[in-house]
């Protein structure tokens, strides 16, 4: 008996909380979102700028690292199979 006392309230609690998508919901969600949208810092054009520089130098160095390996493996295993 005590376990279907149990049951009867845990769906009562199901029973009560709103479903996720409905409007109210949806409406609190999209208001949470932008509320948390404002709270962002962005970074200023010179912090930007720099930051993609270091990016694209970085991709490059390593594009050419990586070119110079394979190309360097390839030769080597390309003499050992001859």
């Amino acid at each position: 008996m005590a376990a279907s006392t149990k049951l009867k309230k845990s769906s009562a609690v199901k029973a009560e909380e709103p479903s996720p998508f409905s409007p109210t919901q949806i409406k609190k969600f999209v208001e949470e979102v932008k509320a948390e949208f404002f709270k962002i810092v962005w970074p200023d054009k010179k912090t930007t700028l720099g930051l993609t520089g270091i990016v694209a130098t970085l991709t490059v160095i390593m594009s050419l690292y990586l070119g110079s390996v394979d190309l360097l493996l390839g030769k080597l295993i390309g003499m050992f199979l001859r």
